[in-house]
């Protein structure tokens, strides 16, 4: 077994372990580096050095989770449909937010990590529907910040469902009203002028 193989299976037991520990909690952000490297059987070293931090390694776990997740939905058939950027991105927007409605305590967990500290550099993946739907009318600036908006609002408003709920009476647990909601909010950032 050569060096890289025996790194990616450190990974996959630092995940698997993060994972696991996440879910006995009540606040998954309070599952330390030490619970994390000894439950995978490594040294707490081993963070930083495969995920750079430990709230990186808990979002790694989240997005892992959250890709199982949507292998799981239609979405390649969404992706391949004949409807229009505004119409895939809508799709998109609601297998994710399901998704993130679902796991309220992973989503609590990584939201910081997603709102603060994520490198805006990694492409959304909501940009390549917005600059499709712009199809030039707009700079491709204009159109990755579309997209950072759309996921970061999302992100957000889930963070804060409950208040979301009682503040302003959507139940994003709602299947039409989380629709409702992704459906204005896209509608409103891809605008026509």
């Amino acid at each position: 077994m050569n060096k890289d193989e025996k790194l990616q299976i450190t990974k996959d037991r630092l995940l698997e372990s993060t994972f696991r520990l996440m879910e006995e909690k009540d606040d998954p952000m309070s599952v330390t580096s030490r619970e994390i490297a000894s439950a995978a059987g490594v040294k707490p070293s081993m963070i930083n050095y495969c995920f750079s931090s430990r709230e990186n390694l808990i979002y790694q776990t989240f997005q892992k989770q959250y890709l199982d997740f949507l292998k799981e939905s239609d979405i390649q058939k969404i992706i391949h449909s004949d409807a229009s950027p505004k119409e895939i991105l809508k799709e998109l927007h609601f297998i994710v937010a399901r998704c993130l409605v679902q796991n309220p305590k992973f989503t609590k967990a990584v939201t910081g990590f997603v709102l603060f500290k994520r490198d805006l550099s990694q492409e959304s993946f909501s940009y390549p529907y917005v600059y499709k739907h712009y199809a030039g009318r707009k700079t491709e600036a204009e159109c990755k910040l579309i997209a950072y908006e759309l996921s970061t609002m999302m992100q957000l408003i889930i963070f804060r469902a409950e208040d979301f709920k009682k503040d302003f009476g959507i139940d994003l647990t709602n299947d039409v009203e989380l629709w409702h909601y992704l459906e204005m909010r896209i509608d409103l950032l891809l605008a026509e002028q």
